[in-house]
């Protein structure tokens, strides 16, 4: 493994310079200040015995991610690899946030500005880092005490592990803004138990700490209240070898077990209804499910399936279902072109509309377009998975440098 780690790290050496040289030619961009000092500040660095910790910090935003917070975070991760004397890494968020996945509304207000180069730079710097965690050489733990949504899964679920507390929720709710799961999101939820990321991906559902740990999202839990002393163990461990921040974890982690209403009790149903091959035919087997049993679960979903824009249901299914046989970095390509046509308007304008009905208007009344599962053509999914054309660069990734040992 050292000598595996040591040709990666090789070969990563050769390209630093032009990598250095890029990140120093990107503007800054999703942020309302220039301020130099006040973007470092959007990502804090603890240093420890071995470690390294990156602190998004962002809280009156929830820790909602920009590009200046994926530039930098790329640029940190890179450097503590590269460090001998670093021997594992961690992430946290300040406030009652871990991460509230990409700022969607720096995004609007780019994209009704005509400024769709921004937001473009915004998806590849944080694809690009995802991909960096997912191959990352060292061992990672990420703490997800708070909300954790959208793309504050991205940034933590490719690593190595991850501790949910009894404050974290956990979901994927872009279908009710007219967008899909991405930041990764059809690789890991396409790789849960069943059809749970189906379930997750067009309902938007929360998940608790509990529930995440039983799904495989999370690796450990830990009351909130005593991860001051995790904080203290890792902090004096001198070590790269993930099986003792494993233990030490499980050491000073919390035992829990599902409550009667976890999702472990329902995951037969999922895969009853979430396992049909079109939308439409999971809605009908909700209805039928919801009309037999009356249990609270069935009648939310089938809320939350009828409230999301109708094609990013028909988008999020078909994008889970292909992520179910790729890579991580073939996923990572495929969001990206979804990612860019989803919010060039050439297809629908559901993602600006939804988050205006959301999160700026907060009307709660988005008016999609199509309205309705019957109106969204194959052309219309298609679409979303089309190659960008010709004079609109694929998202690159590093693969021929980064390799995952998993």
């Amino acid at each position: 493994m050292q000598s595996l780690r040591a040709s990666a790290l090789a070969r990563r050496a050769r390209s630093a310079v032009r990598s250095l040289s890029n990140c120093r030619a990107l503007s800054s961009h999703l942020s309302s200040s220039p301020d130099a000092d006040h973007l470092q500040n959007e990502v804090l660095v603890e240093g420890k015995a071995s470690a390294r910790a990156a602190i998004l910090n962002r809280p009156s935003f929830l820790n909602a991610l920009t590009t200046n917070m994926a530039v930098r975070l790329k640029k940190l991760y890179e450097s503590w690899e590269d460090n001998p004397d670093i021997g594992f890494v961690m992430m946290k968020g300040s406030g009652r946030a871990f991460c509230a996945g990409g700022d969607v509304v720096a995004l609007y207000r780019l994209i009704n500005e005509g400024k769709l180069e921004e937001c473009k730079d915004f998806f590849k710097n944080l694809y690009m880092y995802i991909y960096i965690l997912g191959t990352y050489l060292k061992p990672h733990v990420a703490i997800l005490d708070g909300i954790t949504m959208g793309g504050g899964g991205g940034v933590s679920i490719p690593g190595t592990f991850r501790v949910a507390t009894d404050k974290t929720f956990f979901a994927t709710p872009e279908i009710h803004i007219g967008f899909h799961p991405d930041a990764g999101a059809s690789f890991y939820l396409s790789h849960l138990t069943g059809h749970v990321g189906e379930y997750l991906a067009l309902t938007g559902e929360r998940l608790n700490g509990v529930d995440m740990l039983a799904v495989g999202l999370a690796t450990h839990y830990a009351m909130s209240a005593h991860l001051d002393l995790i904080d203290e163990r890792l902090a004096k461990l001198v070590t790269d070898d993930p099986s003792v921040i494993d233990s030490s974890l499980a050491q000073y982690g919390d035992i829990v077990y599902p409550d009667k209403k976890s999702i472990i009790h329902r995951l037969e149903v999922i895969d009853k209804c979430f396992g049909r091959e079109t939308v439409e035919e999971i809605v009908d087997a909700l209805e039928i499910e919801a009309a037999r049993t009356n249990q609270d679960w069935c009648t939310s979903a089938l809320k939350k399936l009828k409230e999301a824009s109708p094609l990013s249901l028909k988008v999020s299914l078909r994008s889970i279902r292909e992520g179910r046989f790729q890579t991580l970095d073939e996923c990572l390509v495929r969001e990206y072109r979804m990612s860019l046509h989803g919010i060039s308007k050439k297809a629908s304008h559901d993602f600006s509309e939804g988050v205006r009905a959301r999160l700026v208007d907060k009307d709660l009344a988005p008016k999609w377009d199509p309205p309705t599962l019957e109106h969204v053509s194959e052309d219309m999914v298609d679409y979303y998975f089309s190659p960008l054309g010709e004079f609109e660069p694929e998202l690159k990734l590093p693969t021929h440098l980064r390799e995952a040992f998993i």
